[in-house]
């Protein structure tokens, strides 16, 4: 019985961290990668360099091409994406 007891501080610990900081951040994650894969033509992002553009074509691997300005297009990592600014509306069949 004294051995539980000196472990059950820092069993308490791990229970603490883990849902303060490994779930929360999991969760993140997980939010992220479903914007990402949701992310279609039309829409407005923003990179993690800062750079917003609207995305011009989604391939079929990781990567996107963004149009940053008129005629100015550049191939970015879908995972690189920070932000989704605005979505477009999905076209009716």
């Amino acid at each position: 019985m004294d051995a539980i007891g000196q472990f059950l501080p820092l069993i308490l610990i791990f229970a603490i961290m883990y849902f303060l900081l490994i779930r929360p951040q999991q969760k993140k994650l997980k939010d992220h990668k479903a914007m990402v894969e949701a992310m279609r033509r039309g829409d407005q992002v923003v990179t993690q360099g800062g750079l917003i553009g609207k995305v011009a074509k989604v391939k079929d691997d990781d990567e996107i091409e963004v149009e940053l300005a008129q005629g100015v297009k550049v191939r970015v990592v879908k995972s690189t994406i920070a932000q989704v600014l605005s979505k477009t509306e999905p076209a009716e069949g």
